[in-house]
Parts: C-alpha cells; sequence; structure tokens
C-alpha cells in the first residue's frame, strides 16, 4: 500500500474546510494517530477511524493520537506547500505500520493524509518519532503546484 490523499480532502481543500495557517494563529488543529494497519483506509475514506489504532493501554500513546504543530503554509518556486514539526510519542511500547492525520477541530475529524511507514516500525521503552519531511518545494509532506 501507499500513502494515500483521500477524495474528500481534496473536494474539501477546495471548499475552504481546511484552514492550515500556523498552530495558535487562526489555523485548525490537526492530529496525528498511529495504526498497526492502515488496510481500513482508501481513497473514499472521509474521517478519522478507531479500527487499527495502536493499543492506547500505554499512557504515552494517547487515543486518536496526538496534536501536530503545524508550521503553516508558504510558497516557494510556484508550489505551496505545508510543514509540520516532526512528532514525538515519548516513552512508549508500540509498533505502527502507518498513520493518519485528521482535522481535529471544527466537527467531523475530517482525514487529510494517511501514510504508510512501509513496514511495522517500532519502539520499545523508547520514543516512537514521526520525521516530515524538509518543508520545501520539493520534499513537504503536502504541496501544491502547477499541473
Amino acid at each position: 500500500m501507499a500513502n494515500i490523499v483521500p477524495d474528500a480532502f481534496k473536494t474539501n481543500l477546495l471548499k475552504g474546510v481546511f484552514n492550515f495557517d500556523t498552530s495558535g494563529n487562526g489555523g485548525n488543529t490537526f492530529k496525528c494517530a498511529l495504526y498497526t494497519s492502515i488496510a481500513g483506509y482508501s481513497a473514499n475514506s472521509t474521517v478519522y477511524q478507531t479500527g487499527n489504532e495502536v493499543s492506547s493501554t500505554n499512557t504515552a500513546y494517547p487515543t486518536a493520537g496526538k496534536d501536530l504543530t503545524n508550521a503553516g503554509v508558504a510558497i516557494a518556486s510556484n508550489i505551496a506547500f505545508i510543514d509540520f514539526d516532526d512528532l514525538t510519542f515519548p516513552s512508549v511500547t508500540l509498533t505502527a505500520a502507518g498513520a493518519a492525520i485528521y482535522k481535529s477541530t471544527g466537527g467531523g475529524n475530517q482525514l487529510v493524509l494517511v501514510l504508510d511507514f512501509g513496514g511495522n516500525k517500532t519502539a520499545t521503552n523508547g520514543d516512537f518519532v514521526i520525521q516530515f519531511p524538509a518543508g520545501n518545494s520539493s520534499n513537504a509532506i503536502i504541496r501544491l503546484g502547477d499541473a
């Protein structure tokens, strides 16, 4: 499986449902949840799902994931992009095969992106880190440019 950009995100982005302004500056709050399998997600998915979410018995991993810090929207080389700070789940024991980014404010837990880690990633009594690509026009996690 590969990363998934849901169709609902694409249409809702153009309808103005998502505000990616800098965290704390009026933008929506976005969260990232971890999954043992992302098989329940597809291009037709619209919202955050609880099925296959990693176990929340470890209090260091909160059910529904953690808030992301949004570094805001930028543009370079005619490409607009969004950058999130790397996300750390400290002192956890868990295995995840993927993650979902979703908007947690404004109702609906609307899905933005599903990440496929390309296999299981594990942390044992340590930090589980999601390192986002560099925030630039060539690498950022979400980019919009000329077709």
